[in-house]
């Protein structure tokens, strides 16, 4: 099923937002401004009488801003649709981990989710192209290509026929960079022998070696004991996780390597999506670009309040990083999983944003 295309005004909107708060470390808002973001109600609305409720299943906490945006677009959508239709946000993995819930979107028992790009990757390999390093110039450059239909819909619907997924948005996840115990890193040179963490994945660790790293696989639960034993000597990853999970308090030195810029992705299970009268559905789908330009600009205030708070544990930021020397380091690995016509034409178009 085509998606409706995403409103000029709404994008250009979404990549406005994403500029201006990409511009630096300027001071944090308070907690609450990302909600204030969400969407145009100042009072929440009651969804629990709607006729439908979808469930959407998150794995953070509901103070992400992907949380506030999906809990907004729940009640933007009982209002739009006159209490037919509403959505409820299961934050913390209450419905289960992604790899779980994604099988259970694709049964029908959960409508709605968010996931990761890796864990869709395994679902369309294709997807890989956006997970490379270094394929974004910046967050907006990634909000532009994620808003052009034309470039992302036969991606987006790729899943429909073989897992009844749809894929209704690319959402702004952070930019990945590496910290550790040790010291700031500047040179690829500053990464040798330093075990970093990274996720389970053949390609990341290819990643992290060709930066100049060991690689240290391992699953995210485990992290923290590892950096304060000594086992690990950093991790890779944006600044809402090092504040979140108390890394910042065993892994002072967070250097903006910038090496990873992975999207999250907003899901529907597809049979539900095309249950829905052509009206709600319209009504349904206009709300997107709004939840997506919501969750991309707090995703960035969320990034800005972990920064300070981790600051003010005596964690240092490093700017002053080569970072041409890292991209000319993993430019192969980008080169080899960019094989086939289909990721040809999905990276020619991210260069095309980033030069534009």
């Amino acid at each position: 099923m085509k998606r409706t295309k995403m409103c000029t005004a709404a994008v250009v909107a979404a990549v406005a937002a994403l500029s201006l708060a990409a511009c630096g470390g300027g001071a944090a808002e308070s907690p609450s401004a990302a909600g204030e973001t969400s969407g145009s109600a100042t009072e929440a609305v009651d969804v629990s009488d709607a006729e439908t409720i979808f469930k959407l299943a998150f794995n953070q906490t509901d103070q992400h801003p992907q949380y506030i945006a999906a809990k907004q677009l729940g009640e933007d959508l009982y209002e739009a649709t006159d209490g037919r239709y509403a959505i409820e946000v299961y934050p913390n993995e209450e419905l289960g981990t992604q790899s779980d819930v994604v099988q259970n979107l694709s049964d029908g028992s959960v409508e709605m989710m968010y996931i990761g790009g890796p864990v869709l990757e395994s679902f369309n390999e294709d997807f890989i192209v956006f997970n490379l390093p270094y394929v974004f110039d910046s967050p907006e450059k990634q909000a532009e290509v994620f808003a052009d239909e034309a470039v992302t819909g036969e991606l987006f619907s790729s899943l429909e026929d073989s897992k009844n997924i749809s894929v209704l948005a690319a959402l702004h996840a952070g930019v990945r960079n590496v910290y550790n115990s040790k010291k700031a890193i500047v040179e690829p040179s500053d990464l040798d022998g330093l075990k970093i963490r990274v996720q389970q994945s053949d390609s990341q660790v290819a990643m992290i070696e060709a930066m100049g790293a060991v690689a240290s696989p391992m699953g995210q639960g485990e992290v923290y004991s590892a950096l304060q034993t000594g086992a690990l000597d950093g991790a890779e990853n944006n600044e809402t996780v090092f504040d979140a999970l108390k890394h910042d308090e065993v892994a002072k030195h967070y250097s903006y390597t910038r090496h990873l810029m992975i999207p999250d992705y907003l899901l529907i299970n597809a049979e539900t999506l095309a249950a829905m009268p052509d009206a709600d559905r319209e009504a349904f789908l206009e709300l997107i670009p709004s939840t997506v330009e919501s969750a991309n600009a707090g995703f960035i205030e969320f990034a800005a309040e972990s920064r300070a708070a981790a600051e003010k544990l005596g964690a240092t930021f490093n700017d002053d990083v080569n970072v041409g020397a890292f991209k000319e380091l993993v430019a192969p690995l980008v080169e080899s999983s960019v094989n086939n016509p289909v990721r040809q034409k999905l990276y020619d178009a991210i260069q095309a944003a980033n030069a534009s």
